[in-house]
């Protein structure tokens, strides 16, 4: 079928998927090989050689990842970590980043402790200010990178001013897309050159696989480079892990809607807690890049943070007292987590230590907000018993 000019609705069920060609079957089949036929020349006329270098899944799962983001290829690979290795691996120790600081935690582990020893020159700025980024270029400058919206801070970078900022040095943007994805959230439409996703969070949307892909607008040099350390490097994701996401692309659209209406619904009832000193979620007019978010995003995520004025004793002892959501790292899934993110960042994290962040789930709305309520002691916080007609004990804690 065309995939030109259909809804993104169309695509996410469609892109990259054919029924399979020998049974017919509507669901691809999961091709495990590790080597493929050569011909009587050596050749290898069905386009696979090795399955490093390229797999039937992970073929049709870049085809569905750069249509959905409106790009001309990606590249994926086998964790979000490992996609943002790919795209540092693809400069030289010569080159300069200036690089949102409130970006992933673990983006800054590589640039700081891995890549400094290439002698790759970053720059920490806040890119929620241009002209911070703009001072900070230089002439070897060759990437802008920032996170919209942040993780877990929330704070978003006005997405045409840093491409107008980073093309005037003929450097790329790269912005990470994993709170927006391409439902909320479309970089390419704002000057982006890459996007960058953990698929691993709401792409994968389910707890249950890992990884992380690099999309690029355009065929370049680059983007080039960035297959190459793919292949060569070798860290690309099983073939069951690119048919499991490429499953989980169908319902993207209704899971990251939802999931962003809910997460709404829930910083406006903490906005409104005695207890909360602030929560950080661009949906709320209060929030310093409301606006900037508004001209860039369709919804405003499915992740949110707060903080308590109790301090971080508080935010510490606060995942303990629900009940539906779960005490878990990650992002994404169609569960509620909640977490008090210092402590899983540790030493360096730049989340304050009475944060506890929050990614909505799938769960009706009152029932999420119910348990937030009781864990913050607007009722009596009793025994827990079982949320589900014969489910387990959810949150006892003798589970902590």
């Amino acid at each position: 079928m065309s995939q030109d000019a259909h809804h993104i609705e169309t695509l996410a069920v469609h892109a990259g998927r054919t029924p399979d060609p020998t049974t017919g079957a509507v669901m691809p089949p999961i091709h495990l090989a590790t080597n493929y036929e050569r011909d009587a020349t050596g050749a290898c006329p069905r386009g696979f050689e090795y399955t490093r270098e390229g797999n039937p899944n992970r073929r049709a799962l870049e085809t569905s990842l750069a249509l959905l983001e409106g790009g001309a290829a990606a590249a994926c690979f086998a964790s979000g970590n490992a996609a943002a290795a790919a795209v540092f691996q693809a400069l030289t120790p010569a080159q300069h980043v200036v690089i949102a600081q409130d970006t992933y935690y673990g983006t800054a582990v590589l640039l700081k402790d891995i890549f400094a020893d290439w002698s790759l020159e970053a720059t920490f700025v806040d890119a929620t200010q241009p002209e911070a980024i703009a001072a900070a270029m230089r002439t070897n400058t060759a990437l802008v990178w920032v996170e919209t919206p942040s993780n877990p801070l929330l704070s978003v970078v006005d997405l045409p001013r840093a491409a107008e900022i980073a093309h005037a040095q003929q450097a790329h943007l790269l912005v990470e897309n994993t709170l927006g994805t391409p439902i909320l959230q479309r970089p390419f439409d704002f000057g982006a050159d890459l996007v960058v996703h953990s698929t691993t969070k709401f792409l994968g949307g389910h707890s249950d696989l890992l990884g992380g892909v690099v999309i690029t607008k355009r065929q370049d040099a680059f983007f080039e480079r960035i297959r190459r350390v793919q292949v060569v490097g070798g860290a690309v994701p099983s073939p069951f892990d690119c048919w499991l996401l490429q499953r989980s692309l169908k319902t993207l659209p209704c899971r990251v809607r939802t999931q962003s209406e809910t997460a709404l619904k829930v910083a406006r009832f903490l906005a409104t807690h005695k207890r909360v000193e602030r929560v950080l979620y661009p949906g709320l007019p209060e929030h310093p890049g409301y606006l900037t978010a508004k001209r860039q995003m369709s919804g405003f995520g499915g992740v949110l943070s707060f903080t308590l004025k109790e301090g971080d004793a508080a935010a510490k002892a606060l995942p303990a007292r629900t009940r539906i959501f779960t005490h878990a790292t990650s992002i994404g899934g169609v569960e509620s987590l909640i977490e008090h993110r210092a402590s899983a960042e540790g030493p360096g994290t730049r989340a304050p230590q009475n944060l506890v962040r929050l990614s909505i789930g799938l769960e009706h709305p009152d029932d999420l907000i119910a348990d937030l309520a009781q864990a913050l002691g607007d009722v009596p916080h009793a025994e827990p018993k079982p949320v589900f007609p014969g489910g387990r004990l959810l949150r006892s804690p003798k589970e902590l």
